[in-house]
């Protein structure tokens, strides 16, 4: 991890397409501006975690495959009758 020393309105440049400035700090509390192209994804790091867990418990629950084969074999079978 690199840690990096910022004084307000002080900035960082990651990969040269993301900015990082300090916009605000007060007292325990920093707040950041970040600039970056829209095709990167900027998430706080609790937001993450909750999108993450919930991709995790979707990939888990058992999914209704068995009745969408059935419809798509019997739409066939219907269109070949036609």
């Amino acid at each position: 991890m690199l840690i990096l020393s910022r004084k307000l309105n002080e900035k960082i440049i990651i990969n040269d397409t993301i900015e990082v400035s300090v916009v605000e700090i007060k007292g325990d509390h920093v707040k950041l501006g970040i600039l970056a192209p829209k095709t990167v994804k900027v998430y706080r790091h609790e937001v993450y975690e909750a999108i993450q867990s919930e991709n995790r418990a979707a990939s888990k629950s058992p999914s209704d495959l068995g009745s969408l084969a059935d419809f798509f074999t019997s739409s066939s079978r219907k269109s070949e009758d036609d």
